[in-house]
């Protein structure tokens, strides 16, 4: 049967996760994004705001997740040449970790990036054949670090 962990007798301290992802668009997607092109309106900042929403409610979309106080979370969306880099990171005071909070805010920042352009990325047949969210992963934890001005 599945349990949430019990972190009662664990120390509080500071904690700091980053987690970072890409999705793969075709250059003139990317291109319509950097010059503010898309119909639905400001790719990089409508995304920010996804991540960092969805990193607030971590706990709503896995189930076993501690409801943690989150001290700060900040996304960056980077388009590049052929893709859109999306870095997440979130810090917390609490007695567990934060890099389920930071992988969810990059994915729901990556899916919004699919969300708002995908008219562009489908075929004749209405398929993605080269989009692609790809490479989502934590990069950087820290427990009990000073604090870092997130």
């Amino acid at each position: 049967m599945p349990r949430m962990v019990d972190v009662g007798s664990k120390e509080v301290v500071r904690r700091v996760a980053t987690a970072r992802g890409e999705i793969r668009l075709k250059r003139s997607t990317v291109g319509a994004v950097a010059r503010g092109e898309i119909k639905k309106g400001d790719v990089v900042s409508a995304s920010k705001l996804a991540g960092i929403q969805a990193a607030k409610a971590t706990s709503s979309i896995l189930p076993l997740c501690h409801q943690i106080p989150l001290s700060a979370v900040s996304v960056a969306v980077v388009p590049k040449r052929d893709r859109i880099e999306v870095e997440c990171t979130v810090s917390a005071e609490y007695r567990t970790g934060v890099e389920m909070e930071a992988l969810v805010g990059a994915t729901a920042a990556l899916l919004n990036v699919w969300d708002m352009v995908k008219y562009l990325e489908k075929d004749k047949d209405g398929q993605y054949p080269g989009t692609a969210i790809s490479d989502v992963r934590v990069v950087r934890k820290t427990k009990g670090a000073e604090k870092d001005g997130s």
